[in-house]
């Protein structure tokens, strides 16, 4: 596939996809030259680039997600599980402020609260 085919399949503008690669986020497997120095994507991309944007979508840096990817860092196992972990309990607490807010704002609807307002 090329640049624009990955483009349209996984909604990701084409610079997003060129700023992909220069951070090293696309591993080599996916990607290869054409003679003509075109990149040509393999099948797999999609599937990789979907995961790359839920990553993205819970909160992991691009650098986060280079670290995870990135074979040239040689990062061990135990560093990359380390960064995994660190991420799931930052949405946790995430999760545990919204909770809260999500029950004051209940509680105001209800005027259960000093807080009240007309909605």
């Amino acid at each position: 596939m090329r640049i624009n085919d990955v483009s349209k399949l996984t909604g990701l503008p084409i610079s997003t996809l060129r700023f992909y690669e220069r951070k090293n986020l696309i591993p080599d497997t996916f990607v290869k030259r054409d003679e003509n120095n075109y990149r040509i994507y393999s099948e797999n991309i999609v599937e990789f680039l979907e995961d790359v944007k839920a990553l993205l979508s819970v909160g992991f840096s691009v650098e986060e997600l280079r670290s995870l990817v990135d074979q040239q860092l040689n990062l061990s196992y135990e560093v990359k599980k380390e960064l995994v972990e660190q991420k799931i309990k930052e949405i946790e607490e995430i999760q545990k402020r919204l909770k809260k807010s999500k029950k004051f704002l209940q509680a105001t609807l209800e005027g259960k609260t000093s807080f009240q307002t007309k909605c």
